[in-house]
């Protein structure tokens, strides 16, 4: 009876041991699937690390928490080193949960397997974002027929402007509403480098050629958006190009752009007033951003009309990673950022009474603490229509958005996403071709004349026609599939 007692006792220790140890790994392997341990959210995302980080997210891990029982981990990698730091940790295999993506990258990772595809997800777990982001981005983002991450919910147009310093715009009398082209500034990059010697007349900048760019604007692949728009091009091998480039080869000459404009790292901060204009992309009442941002009045005149490209679509994404051990959580986290509006500012703004203030109207101001520990690149983060007016917003902002989104014209080639494992070995070459002439061209720092002959010379002993031939193809196949 003892015999059989000491066996029975010690089969009880025995399972006990085992539910013990089961009990143990399932809170510790990080998947929260008892229950009890918060998952924890590997999250990777662009821009400068803040000081004030961990501060914010022991708030934001508070709510979590109670929200989806999981908590966040958001590293910031630097804009310098993000290109190369993400693709390596991409590349390596890490295994984390959450991690921002834009443009080509996004293609590229998506249909090499580094993200997943995320259409179940979204029935489920995120089904509250179908009715939160605009159609356009989750339809344009689609590779293969398939969605690998949320986009920000903000413009989905592309409407490249030229933005001017303000005070001299106004001390001079320049009279802005004239400027169309790049050929217009230059009565006005002149009376700058005549009379201010202390500011560059054009900031970092290149000519702008407006074309539904397949890869990227520096790559000699896109469409038209005019006449054939449905046959791929190179855009360099036009009269367009030609005329770009020497009125930028003239700005060159004359000094209105610095001498090392083709190769320079220098960013421009628009908080540092050495500029006259700049070129860049534009949404709705940018000025106002970009004017508190600076500190000194910034203002903006289109280059183009608003445009729905495949670019203007990816601009923000963030992507759940192959390698996450809970992609359902992942989607939790992705699906409460982007729909709460508690969450969404606190990610973005900070903590309420330390990084901003919130005056009785509903409408904030920020505090020393948030531009010194805890500045946000907004536009990387999610939502948009969900964040807080600042106290010198329009209250009309986020109906101008839907405004601008509303009428923005749609490219024939939006949705289309190159593979371009047919010819990666040509692709290769173009891109080291590319690098080594666009820069130089496109800030006017070599004759146009002379170089744009060779750069597409070049381009063709590459591959072009082939790499143009792959496109055209798989263009032609996506397109009689959408009809």
């Amino acid at each position: 009876m003892k015999k059989k007692l000491g066996l029975m006792l010690a089969s009880v220790l025995a399972a006990g041991a085992i539910l013990s140890a089961c009990s143990k790994d399932s809170s510790t392997d990080g998947s929260g699937a008892d229950g009890d341990k918060p998952y924890e959210i590997k999250w990777y995302t662009i821009g400068t690390p803040q000081k004030d980080t961990d501060k914010v997210f022991e708030e934001v891990n508070k709510y979590t928490k109670e929200k989806i029982n999981a908590t966040v981990k958001m590293t910031q990698i630097d804009w310098g080193d993000w290109d190369q730091k993400s693709q390596v940790m991409i590349n390596s295999g890490e295994s984390f949960d959450i991690i921002f993506t834009n443009g080509t990258a996004y293609v590229q990772n998506a249909q090499k397997g580094a993200f997943l595809a995320v259409d179940d997800l979204l029935e489920k777990e995120g089904k509250a974002l179908k009715d939160v982001i605009n159609p356009d981005l989750l339809e344009g983002n689609k590779v293969d027929g398939k969605l690998y991450g949320i986009p920000a919910n903000k413009e989905v147009a592309r409407q490249d402007v030229y933005t001017f310093n303000k005070r001299l715009a106004d001390e001079y009398g320049f009279d802005l509403s004239k400027v169309k082209t790049l050929q217009d500034l230059e009565p006005m990059l002149k009376t700058i480098k005549e009379n201010e010697p202390g500011i560059t007349p054009m900031a970092t900048f290149k000519a702008p050629l407006r074309y539904d760019y397949v890869v990227n604007n520096e790559m000699p692949f896109a469409f038209p958006f005019e006449g054939d728009t449905d046959k791929v091009i190179n855009p360099f091998d036009t009269d367009d190009a030609m005329q770009q480039y020497k009125t930028m080869r003239k700005y060159y000459q004359a000094g209105y752009l610095k001498e090392d404009a083709a190769t320079s790292k220098d960013s421009w901060p628009m908080d540092v007033e050495n500029w006259f204009v700049r070129m860049g992309g534009s949404q709705p009442y940018a000025d106002l951003l970009w004017s508190r941002s600076a500190k000194y009045e910034v203002v903006s005149v289109p280059s183009e009309e608003p445009t729905i490209i495949n670019d203007s679509v990816s601009g923000s994404i963030q992507a759940i990673s192959a390698t996450s051990k809970n992609p359902e959580k992942a989607m939790e986290f992705l699906t409460l950022l982007n729909t709460d509006p508690y969450l969404r500012n606190l990610v973005d703004k900070g903590i309420e009474g330390t990084h901003y203030k919130k005056d009785d109207d509903g409408t904030i101001e920020d505090l020393p603490a948030r531009i010194d520990g805890y500045n946000m690149p907004s536009y990387s983060l999610g939502n948009h229509f969900i964040l807080d007016l600042y106290k010198d917003d329009p209250k009309d902002k986020w109906e101008k958005f839907k405004e601008f989104n509303a009428s923005a014209v749609k490219a024939p080639s939006l949705g289309f996403k190159f593979n371009s494992d047919p010819v990666r070995s040509e692709l290769a070459a173009i891109t080291n071709i590319s690098q080594e002439f666009y820069p130089a061209l496109a800030t006017g720092s070599v004759d146009p004349e002379e170089y744009l002959p060779k750069f597409n010379e070049k381009l063709k002993e590459a591959g072009l026609e082939k790499v143009l031939t792959e496109i055209q193809k798989q263009f032609d196949d996506w397109k009689g599939s959408q009809q």
